[in-house]
């Protein structure tokens, strides 16, 4: 069909960005929210799909690394961010901006390690699957709750608990992989003293 990898990874962002429009405009639609969870989902095939056309198509270009890694952080902004202002609270929203800042900070410390060691580090608990998982069954529960009716009272947020859940794996994250990095770093050491 004659699609490049590089404007299969700008489609991504454009998805991420149906995404966020759904969670900030949208909501509390039952569409809004499986609109949402649909264009998550989308982010990801067209993640797949890059890299496929790359390496298994033959399509690999010089800039491909840059459209393999900047698009992602931009999609990953604009739903982190975008599901924040969804939970409609204060800390809904704070909780989104800093899952966001996160996911950009994880993949920091991913591709910098890769430039010291060679080798990506993708583990989680809140690797970008396990981020993206979770905000696309938030949006399913959300579109459940609102078709039913349902209203959280008592102070339950189901958007506060599922961003506060992502921070807390994005903290464990970022401590397994710069113990990781630091161990190959160590070990590498002292294979060069021997």
């Amino acid at each position: 069909m004659g699609v490049k990898p590089n404007q299969v990874s700008v489609m991504s962002v454009v998805f991420a960005a149906g995404a966020a429009a759904c969670l900030s405009f949208g909501v509390p639609s039952v569409w809004a929210w499986l609109g949402a969870a649909v264009c998550v989902q989308l982010r990801l095939v067209c993640n797949l799909m890059d890299g496929m056309l790359a390496v298994e198509g033959g399509l690999k270009s010089p800039s491909g690394d840059l459209y393999n890694e900047f698009p992602d952080r931009l999609a990953d902004t604009f739903i982190l961010a975008g599901l924040g202002m969804a939970g409609g609270t204060d800390l809904s929203g704070g909780l989104g901006w800093v899952a966001a800042c996160g996911a950009l900070i994880t993949a920091c410390v991913r591709m910098h390690g890769a430039s010291l060691t060679g080798a990506h580090d993708f583990r989680g608990p809140m690797a970008k699957p396990h981020r993206m998982a979770l905000v696309t069954g938030v949006c399913v529960l959300m579109a459940v709750c609102v078709g039913l009716g349902w209203v959280w009272r008592g102070g339950l947020n189901v958007v506060e608990w599922a961003l506060g859940l992502m921070v807390a794996g994005i903290v464990v994250t970022l401590w397994r992989r710069l113990n990781g990095l630091s161990r190959a770093l160590h070990e590498r050491a002292k294979g060069v003293v021997k």
